[in-house]
C-alpha cells in the first residue's frame, strides 16, 4: 500500500502495508509430490530413524557437492557444534566471536568449557584475526569461527594462529552451505566444520545439521557420539549421546538439495533487487559479497548509519514490524550480553567495540522463495518513505513511549 503520509503508516493508525507478513528465513519447501513420495516410501519401509537409507543418502549428496570426505548429520546444529567441540576434546577456553548465534558459545559452556569472546573485522563481520593471539591463554585449547552470512572468515590466518599455538580449530559455516572460500567449498577447512539446516536455513531438513571433516578418526568418534556410543548391536565403546538425524528431516533434506539451484537462484535475484534499490540511499549499507566466489545468497543485510538515515535501526524495525516487515536485528545484543555471560563477564564489551557498533546498526531483510520482486520493491519504498520522514515518525514514536 503507498504511503503519501505518516498518518498512513500502520504504527500511526494506517492500514499495513503488507497483507501477509514477510519474514527472514521463511521456510523453503521444494518440489511438494517429490517430497510427499519420500514420505510414502519412508512410511512403506516401516524405518522412521536409527541410520536408516534417507540418512545416508543425505550425507552422501552433502559429502559429494561439498567435496568432503564425510558428512555426519545431526539432528540439529547446535547438537553438530557440541559433539564436534567434545569429539576435538576442547576444554578449558574456547575463542569465539560474541558476534554470533547464542549456540555458538552455549554449546561450549553446556560442557563447562568458558568462551572468550572476540572481536570481528568490521568489513567482513567475522572474527578478527588481528585480536585472536592476544586472547590466547595457558588454558586455551581451541578456536571456533563463525563463517557469517555466507561471508568466510579469514580462514589462512586463522589456520596459521591456530597451527603456531598447537590449537583445535573448529568452523561454525550454519550461514554459508554451498559458499565458497577462495574457490574452494565451505566443508573442508579446519579439522571440521558445522551446518545447520534447521528452517530458516535455505537448505532444511525441518530441523537438523552436521558435520563434515576430512579426518577420517573424528568423524568415525563423531558416528559413534551422535548414537550413544554403539559400535554394533549390545556394544556401546565410547559415551555419546543421540544427535542422530531422523529419516523424514533426511527426506526433506534430499528434496531441498534437488532445488538448490533454484534456492540460490531466487536468493541472487532478491538480493540484487535490494541492492540496486537502495544503491546509494544515504545511510543504508547493503552488505556486500565476493563476485570471484560461490554464494547461497540467503541473507540480505543492511548495516544503518542513524546519523546519515535519519532513524535508528530499532525505530526503522517498529515502523516496518507495524507494515508486516518482519525484518530481524542480528545479533542483537551480542553474546556477551546474554546470560549466563553477561553475568561471568561483565565488562567484555569493552574488548568488543566493533561488535558493540554492529549489533546496534544491522538489519536483516526478507527473502526467499516467499519473497518476490514487487514485494522487495515495496519494501524499499517503504524505507526511503520512512527515513524521508524521519523527523515526524522519531518525534510522535518518543511522543507515545513518553506517554506510556
Amino acid at each position: 500500500m503507498l504511503k503519501n503520509r505518516i498518518e498512513d503508516l500502520s504504527l500511526f493508525g494506517g492500514r499495513s502495508a503488507f497483507e501477509q507478513t514477510l519474514h527472514v528465513g521463511r521456510p523453503n519447501i521444494g518440489n511438494r509430490e517429490k517430497l510427499l513420495a519420500r514420505f510414502n516410501d519412508m512410511l512403506d519401509r516401516n524405518w522412521l530413524t536409527n541410520n536408516g537409507p534417507f540418512v545416508h543418502d543425505f550425507e552422501e549428496r552433502v559429502a559429494n557437492l561439498l567435496g568432503v570426505k564425510h558428512c555426519v548429520a545431526m539432528c540439529n546444529g547446535t547438537v553438530a557444534l557440541e559433539i564436534a567441540a567434545r569429539a576435538l576434546n576442547l576444554k578449558g577456553e574456547v575463542i569465539i566471536p560474541s558476534f554470533t548465534f547464542i549456540s555458538t558459545a552455549h554449546c561450549l559452556q553446556w560442557q563447562e568449557i568458558t568462551p572468550v569472546f572476540c572481536d570481528v573485522d568490521p568489513e567482513t563481520y567475522t572474527i578478527d584475526p588481528a585480536r585472536i593471539e592476544e586472547l590466547i591463554t595457558p588454558r586455551t585449547t581451541g578456536i571456533i569461527g563463525v563463517h557469517l552470512w555466507g561471508r568466510t572468515c579469514r580462514v589462512d590466518e586463522i589456520e596459521a594462529i591456530a597451527g603456531r599455538h598447537n590449537l583445535r580449530l573448529l568452523f561454525d559455516a550454519s550461514h554459508s552451505f554451498c559458499c565458497s572460500h577462495r574457490e574452494r567449498m565451505v566443508g573442508s577447512f579446519g579439522c571440521a566444520e558445522t551446518f545447520s539446516f534447521h528452517a530458516t536455513k535455505f537448505i532444511n531438513t525441518f530441523e537438523g545439521g552436521a558435520v563434515v571433516t576430512n579426518d577420517d578418526r573424528l568423524a568415525e568418534k563423531m558416528r559413534l557420539m551422535k548414537n550413544f556410543g554403539f559400535a554394533g548391536m549390545d556394544n556401546v565403546i565410547y559415551i555419546g549421546t543421540n544427535g542422530k538425524m531422523s529419516e523424514i528431516s533426511a527426506a526433506m533434506g534430499i528434496s531441498s538439495l534437488e532445488e538448490i539451484d533454484h534456492f540460490i537462484s531466487i536468493n541472487r535475484r532478491n538480493y540484487y533487487t535490494y541492492k540496486s534499490s537502495l544503491a546509494g540511499w544515504p545511510g543504508f549499507k547493503v552488505m556486500a559479497y565476493e563476485d570471484s566466489e560461490k554464494n547461497n545468497f540467503q541473507y540480505v543485510v543492511l548495516e544503518i548509519d542513524e546519523h546519515k538515515a535519519g532513524i535508528s535501526r530499532d525505530d526503522l524495525i517498529t515502523v516496518l514490524h507495524a507494515e508486516g516487515v518482519r525484518a530481524r536485528r542480528y545479533f542483537y545484543p551480542g553474546c556477551h550480553k546474554m546470560e549466563p555471560y553477561r553475568s561471568y563477564f561483565p565488562h567484555a564489551g569493552l574488548l568488543l567495540p566493533v561488535t558493540e557498533r554492529l549489533v546496534n546498526r544491522v538489519l536483516c531483510m526478507p527473502t526467499g522463495t516467499d519473497v518476490g520482486i514487487e514485494d522487495i520493491a515495496n519494501i524499499c519504498d517503504l524505507i526511503k518513505f520512512i527515513t524521508r520522514h524521519a523527523d515526524s515518525i522519531r518525534a510522535q514514536l518518543s511522543a507515545a513511549r513518553r506517554g506510556r
